[in-house]
């Protein structure tokens, strides 16, 4: 056998050993009924332009409007306002009203009519019949995450050190220094639009699997509401994910009550590259008074 030869077969035999040791196979098996199931009794809500948007704007409602209740039981409720970060400090419906006109605004405004754009110019979602592997299927997720948390650490970072782009932009998200989940998306039409083409851009340039893709932006909207949610329950991300590579609430309150930290979305590691990592101090679930730099913004 020539040596090109053998090292075709060298490489096959390696490629196979790959796939056995990720087993691709039994991987297939715990995806593929799932995804055969929506395909066969969902497929055209799934191919409609219109899903990743609705699925999106659902997670988001649904996600506030529980930590929405949660808010307005913790004052009476011993067992809730214990995970709070800042206990002493309640949010009340004059914070909710303001947070909430403007996110109605902004799906009003932009969202509903990207969506409708989206609808009537963008070609039906294809749908493989195959789904993904467990091992693609998170290695997408992952990769999604680290593309846009690099992303937005950059947008982030420029949108404080430029003033131009502060004021225009970004200081509508800091008039609250003390985040509640309906101030995830208390933002200017820019940033929103600029979050939602990285979240939906990503998985296309990484060639995900539309199932990938469409996890991927549940589980951002996800971890976005949980970072400014206000609490810091034993299950959240932040707690589960050792040597504290991952930012979470509490990190995210650090940065609106010190906004020149802490820029990074998901992961820690850009802050401490960058020096714009912070702790939060231990004594941050019980802050009553206001930063100085945040002087004159709202609770």
């Amino acid at each position: 056998m020539s040596v090109g030869g053998l090292l075709r077969t060298e490489t096959l035999s390696w490629m196979s050993y790959v796939d056995n040791v990720t087993g691709d196979y039994s991987q297939d098996l715990v995806l593929q009924p799932i995804w055969d199931y929506f395909r066969q009794n969902y497929h055209d809500l799934l191919r409609s332009p219109l899903f990743p948007v609705v699925l999106s704007v659902t997670t988001y409602f649904l996600l506030v409007a529980l930590y929405t209740v949660l808010d307005l039981l913790a004052p009476t409720w011993p067992c809730i306002n214990r995970y709070r970060l800042h206990p002493d400090r309640p949010i009340t419906w004059p914070n909710i009203w303001p947070t909430l006109g403007v996110t109605i605004y902004n799906h009003l405004l932009y969202i509903f009519p990207a969506a409708v754009a989206q609808w009537l110019w963008r070609p039906p979602t294809p749908l493989p019949p195959e789904a993904p592997t467990l091992f693609s299927f998170f290695l997408g997720i992952l990769g999604c995450m680290v593309v846009f948390d690099f992303q937005y650490y950059l947008w982030h970072l420029l949108h404080h050190r430029v003033a131009w782009l502060y004021r225009t932009f970004h200081a509508i998200h800091h008039q609250y220094n003390q985040p509640f989940s309906l101030v995830t998306q208390y933002l200017s039409g820019w940033e929103l639009f600029s979050v939602g083409f990285w979240a939906t851009i990503d998985p296309i340039l990484l060639q995900c699997h539309c199932l990938t893709a469409w996890s991927f932006m549940v589980f951002n909207v996800y971890v976005s509401t949980e970072d400014h949610c206000g609490y810091d329950f034993p299950w959240a991300t932040h707690n589960l994910v050792p040597f504290g590579l991952w930012g979470g609430a509490p990190k995210h309150d650090a940065h609106h009550q010190r906004p020149g930290t802490n820029f990074a979305p998901f992961f820690s590691h850009w802050d401490w590259l960058g020096g714009t990592h912070t702790v939060p101090a231990a004594s941050s679930h019980s802050v009553t008074g206001e930063p100085e730099e945040m002087k004159g913004r709202k609770d």
